[in-house]
C-alpha cells in the first residue's frame, strides 16, 4: 500500500483510497457518479474538489496520488488547462505522476476530442498496466466503475502480505449498508439548543424509550430529530436506523417500512412483525420514525414492538402517539433573531450578495413575525429574495395571510400561516409550473426527471425540466443526491397542500391514474432489463422507485384494475425475489384472489402462482403441486416461456422440501425450464436454474455433473456481472468440493462468496458463506472458529429475517455432529461470542 507502510495496521477509519482524475466542469455529472460508486463499496474517493486547498494544485494532487491505492481516469473531449510554464495539463500530469497502482480508465464516446487529449489516450492504450473501457453517460460509468472495483478487490483477494489484509478491511464493513442510516442535513440547525438538549437527555436515559417531537408542519421536527439522533449515536452500539414514513399512508405498512430500513427481507415464510421483533431482540438500537402523524393508528404495533424488544424510538409527529411511557418535546416558533438569521442564510443561498442592512432589517423581522418563525415558511419566502426585496416580500405575504384568515378557521393558526406561505409561493409560478407542482403531489416519496416529464404531459408548452427547475428554485421541490440519477422530493407539507388542491378540484384520482400508468410502463421496461448486463443498474433504480411502485399497485388494487396490477408486478419478479419482498407480493395477490370471479385467466393464474409458490417454501403440502401444474399448463398454452419456466422451477423446488423428494420429477422440470430461459436469452434465469439443476445432481450423488453445472452458472453470472448468481454458484460449488473432500477448493469458493457478498451488502450470501466456512473449520478441528462463524451467520439470519429452510442447509449435518461431540460446550461458548461480535470483525477473521 502507498498509504500504509508494509506490515502496518490501518486504523478503523482508513479505507482504500481511489484517486479520480478528469476535467472538472465538462465531466461534473460523471465525477458525482464516480464518487457515488466508490462510496457504495465503502472506499474513499480522492478528488480535487473534496478538500480545502491551501496549496498549489500540482502539490495537492501529487500528495493525493502518493496516498492513493487505485487510479481512476475519466476522459471525454477536453485536455484541460495548461498552467504557465508547464509542458502538459494537470490531467496528463496526474497520469504521469500516478504510482504503480491499479489503473482503471473510462473514455466517454466523442467525435470532437482535443488533439492533445487524443495523444494522451494513445499513450494510455499502449500502457499494459491500465485497463480501459468506453462509456456513454454518468449512469453507465457508475455501473462500470462499481463492477470493476468489486472485481479488482476479488482478483487481488489472494495477494500476499499487507495488500490482502487492506483489501479485506476495505470490503468487510460494507455488510451493514442495508440499514438505512441518518440522512445528511442540508442546512444548519439554528435556535434549537434547548430542544436538542432535551431530546439527547431523554434518549440517553434508558427509562425513556419513546420520545416524540411534536409541532406543526414545517416547524423543523425532522431536522431536530436527525441532529438529536446523531448526537446520541454512541449510546446505541447496535446502530441508528432512519424510517421515513412520509410515503406511507396505510398504518399496516409501518412495520414493513421499519423492516425495509433495517434490511429485513419479507420472504413470506413468517409474519414480518415477528421477524422485526426477533431482529431487534436484546439490541440497543435507535429507530428514528419520521412523519408518524399520518399513520398514528399504527401506535398499537409500535407499542408491541417496544414491549417485545429493547429498541428505543425517536418519532416526529404533529400529534402525540398516546403510547405508555411516551416523552414529548414540543417545537414552537424560532425566536425572531434566530428566524432572521435563518432567512438571511437562505436568501444568500439564492442571492449571494444579499446583505442585512439597517434599511431592510425591519422588513426581515416583519417577514419572520408574519411567518411565525416556521423554518420551512422562511425558506420558501427567502427563495424569492433573488427577485424580490424584503419590502416586496412583506407586501405579498401580508396579502396572502389576509386572504387565508377568511377561511380554514378549523386549522391551528401556525398551520394556516404555513399554508398561506405555500399558496403565496405558488402564485409566483406560471400556470404550467403550478400545474406540475400539483400533479407531482401524487408522489409519496421521490421521483426522477423522467417521471416528472411523464406527469407534465399535456401542459401548454410543457418544458418539464424548466418547470421543475422553477419549483426547485422556489424550495417547493428539493433535489436529492442519488449518485448519477437526478432525484427530487417535496417537503411533506407541500405535498399535502398539492394533494388537497387536487382533491378540491376533483382531479386527484385522474393524477393517481397517470402516476400508476407510468409505473406499469416502467415495470415493462425493467422486466426486459433485469435479465441482461444492465441488471445491477435497474435493480438500483427500482430500489429508488420502490415506494412509488407500492403506491401505484395500491391505487390499482383500490380501483379494481386487476390486469394493470399484474402488469406492474409480474415483470418485476426477479426484483421482488432478490429484494426479499415476495411476502408483500403475496399480500397483494391475496387481495386479488378475494375477487377471483372478476379476474382474467392470466391475472388469476399469476396470483395463484405467487400464493402457492411462496406457500410451498413455508410449509410443504402435496396439494400445492396440482395448482402449480395448472399454472404451468396455462403459460404453456399461452406460449409464455418466462411464466412457464418460473412455475416449472417452483414445481421442482416444492418436492425437494418434502420428506421424500421426487428427484426425477424435479430434474425433468428444471431441464424444461432451462430450455425455456435459453430460448428467451435470459442469462439471469439460466444461471439460477443451472444452479438448481446442479443442486439436484448433488442430491442424487452425481457430484462431477453438479460441478459442471455450477461452473457453467458461474461463468454466466460473471459474464453479466450478476453478483447474486455468483454467490449462489460459489456456495453450491463450495459444497460440491466438500463432498469430494477438496476442502482447499471449497474454502476458495466460500471465501470469494463471502468477499463478494460483504462488499455489495448481500447479507443472505454472507450468511451462506459463513455457514460453509463454519463447516470447514469444524471438519478441520478448529472448534472455536467454527462456533464464531456459525454464531455470526445465525445472527445475520435473525437480524435480516432470512429464509433458512432445512432443505437448503448443507451445513446442518456438520452442526449435528459438533453439538453431539465432546467439544460441544466449547463450541457453544464460541457460538455465543459469534452472535455478539461485530460482523465486519467476523468476516475479517473468516478470510484471514
Amino acid at each position: 500500500m502507498n498509504a500504509v507502510a508494509a506490515g502496518g495496521i490501518r486504523t478503523p477509519d482508513q479505507r482504500l483510497r481511489v484517486f479520480v482524475s478528469s476535467t472538472l466542469k465538462e465531466l461534473a455529472p460523471e465525477r458525482r457518479a464516480a464518487r457515488s460508486a466508490i462510496e457504495r463499496l465503502a472506499l474513499a474517493p480522492v478528488m480535487f474538489e473534496l478538500g480545502a486547498r491551501p496549496h498549489p494544485p500540482r502539490s495537492l494532487y501529487r500528495a493525493y496520488l502518493e496516498q492513493s491505492d487505485i487510479f481512476v481516469g475519466v476522459y471525454w473531449e477536453e485536455y484541460g488547462w495548461v498552467a504557465p510554464g508547464e509542458p502538459v495539463s494537470g490531467l496528463e500530469d496526474e497520469w504521469d505522476l500516478a504510482p504503480d497502482i491499479p489503473k482503471l480508465i473510462y473514455i466517454k464516446a466523442s467525435t470532437d476530442r482535443q488533439s492533445r487529449l487524443e495523444h494522451l489516450l494513445a499513450r494510455i492504450r499502449e500502457d499494459d498496466s491500465a485497463s480501459y473501457v468506453s462509456f456513454s453517460d454518468a449512469e453507465e460509468l457508475a455501473e462500470l466503475l462499481t463492477a470493476d472495483l468489486a472485481t479488482l478487490l476479488a482478483e487481488r483477494f489472494d495477494a500476499a502480505g499487507p495488500r490482502r489484509a487492506d483489501l479485506l478491511e476495505a470490503a468487510a464493513p460494507v455488510t451493514s449498508t442495508e440499514v438505512i442510516g441518518l440522512p445528511s442535513p442540508l442546512t444548519r440547525l439554528l435556535g434549537r439548543e434547548d430542544e436538542l438538549e432535551a431530546v439527547t437527555r431523554l434518549l440517553t436515559d434508558e427509562e425513556h424509550r419513546l420520545v416524540t417531537i411534536t409541532g406543526p408542519g414545517g416547524i423543523g421536527k425532522s431536522r431536530l430529530a436527525v441532529a438529536g439522533a446523531r448526537a446520541v449515536e454512541d449510546a446505541f452500539p447496535d446502530g441508528v436506523a432512519f424510517v421515513d414514513l412520509a410515503p406511507v399512508e396505510d398504518p399496516e405498512q409501518v412495520i414493513p417500512a421499519i423492516a425495509h430500513a433495517l434490511g429485513i427481507r419479507d420472504t413470506g415464510e413468517s409474519p414480518l412483525a415477528e421477524k422485526v421483533a426477533r431482529a431487534l431482540d436484546d439490541r440497543r438500537m435507535l429507530l428514528v420514525l419520521d412523519n408518524v402523524e399520518q399513520v398514528v393508528d399504527a401506535a398499537g404495533a409500535l407499542s408491541a414492538l417496544l414491549a417485545s424488544t429493547s429498541v428505543s424510538v425517536l418519532a416526529t409527529s404533529r400529534i402525540l402517539l398516546r403510547i405508555g411511557g411516551e416523552q414529548n418535546v414540543d417545537l414552537g416558533p424560532l425566536p425572531t433573531a434566530v428566524a432572521a438569521e435563518l432567512f438571511v442564510e437562505r436568501a444568500r443561498a439564492v442571492k449571494p450578495d444579499f446583505v442585512l442592512t439597517d434599511e431592510n432589517a425591519a422588513s426581515v423581522d416583519a417577514i419572520c413575525d408574519a411567518l411565525d418563525g416556521a423554518p420551512l415558511a422562511l425558506e420558501l419566502a427567502a427563495a424569492r429574495a433573488r427577485v424580490l426585496t424584503p419590502d416586496a416580500i412583506v407586501d405579498r405575504l401580508d396579502h396572502a395571510l389576509a386572504l387565508l384568515a377568511g377561511g380554514a378557521r378549523d386549522l391551528p393558526e401556525r398551520q394556516r400561516t404555513m399554508q398561506a406561505t405555500i399558496e403565496w409561493s405558488t402564485r409566483l409560478l406560471d400556470d404550467d409550473q403550478r400545474e406540475l407542482l400539483l400533479r407531482l403531489g401524487v408522489f409519496r416519496g421521490g421521483f426522477g426527471l423522467e417521471a416528472a416529464e411523464w406527469m407534465s404531459a399535456g401542459l401548454d408548452g410543457a418544458d418539464a425540466v424548466g418547470a421543475l427547475g422553477a419549483l426547485v428554485d422556489g424550495s417547493l421541490v428539493r433535489e436529492q443526491d442519488r449518485g448519477a440519477r437526478a432525484w427530487f422530493a417535496m417537503p411533506a407539507i407541500v405535498r399535502e397542500y398539492a394533494r388537497d388542491r387536487l382533491e378540491d378540484r376533483g382531479t386527484l384520482t385522474e393524477c393517481a391514474d397517470r402516476h400508476a400508468q407510468y409505473f406499469v410502463r416502467l415495470a415493462a421496461d425493467a422486466g426486459r432489463e433485469l435479465v441482461n448486463p444492465r441488471q445491477a443498474v435497474w435493480m438500483s433504480r427500482l430500489v429508488d422507485e420502490r415506494e412509488e411502485l407500492r403506491a401505484a399497485i395500491g391505487h390499482l388494487i383500490d380501483e379494481r384494475r386487476w390486469d394493470d396490477v399484474i402488469e406492474c408486478v409480474w415483470p418485476l419478479y426477479w426484483f421482488w425475489w432478490v429484494g426479499g419482498q415476495h411476502g408483500e407480493v403475496r399480500v397483494w395477490m391475496g387481495r386479488l384472489l378475494e375477487h377471483e370471479d372478476e379476474l382474467s385467466e392470466r391475472a388469476r393464474t399469476i396470483a395463484l402462482y405467487y400464493e402457492n409458490s411462496i406457500a410451498a417454501m413455508q410449509s410443504p403440502d402435496p396439494a400445492i403441486v396440482p395448482v402449480l401444474v395448472r399454472c404451468a399448463d396455462y403459460f404453456e398454452r399461452e406460449r409464455d416461456g418466462f411464466g412457464e419456466a418460473l412455475v416449472l422451477a417452483s414445481l421442482a423446488l416444492a418436492p425437494l422440501t418434502m420428506a421424500s423428494p421426487d428427484l426425477d420429477g424435479a430434474e425433468a422440470a428444471l431441464r424444461r425450464a432451462l430450455e425455456l430461459v435459453e430460448d428467451l436469452d435470459d442469462a439471469f434465469g439460466r444461471a439460477i436454474i443451472g444452479n438448481l439443476l446442479g443442486r439436484t445432481a448433488l442430491m442424487r450423488g452425481r457430484t462431477d455433473e453438479a460441478i459442471e453445472l455450477f461452473d457453467a452458472s458461474l461463468a454466466i453470472a460473471r459474464s453479466i456481472d450478476d453478483k447474486l448468481g455468483l454467490t449462489i454458484a460459489l456456495n453450491y460449488l463450495g459444497w460440491a468440493r466438500v463432498m469430494l473432500g477438496d476442502l482447499g477448493g471449497a474454502r476458495t469458493c466460500f471465501s470469494e462468496q463471502l468477499l463478494i457478498s460483504s462488499s455489495v451488502g448481500h447479507e443472505d450470501g454472507t450468511a451462506y458463506a459463513l455457514e460453509g466456512l463454519f463447516a470447514l473449520a469444524a471438519l478441520t478441528g478448529d472448534i472455536e472458529l467454527a462456533g464464531r462463524l456459525l454464531g455470526a451467520a445465525e445472527d445475520v439470519r435473525e437480524r435480516k429475517g432470512l429464509f433458512a429452510g432445512s432443505a437448503f442447509s448443507f451445513h446442518q449435518r456438520v452442526l449435528d455432529r459438533v453439538v453431539a461431540g465432546p467439544e460441544a460446550d466449547r463450541f457453544a461458548i464460541a457460538r455465543r461470542e459469534g452472535r455478539d461480535a461485530v460482523l465486519a470483525d467476523v468476516v475479517e477473521l473468516a478470510l484471514a
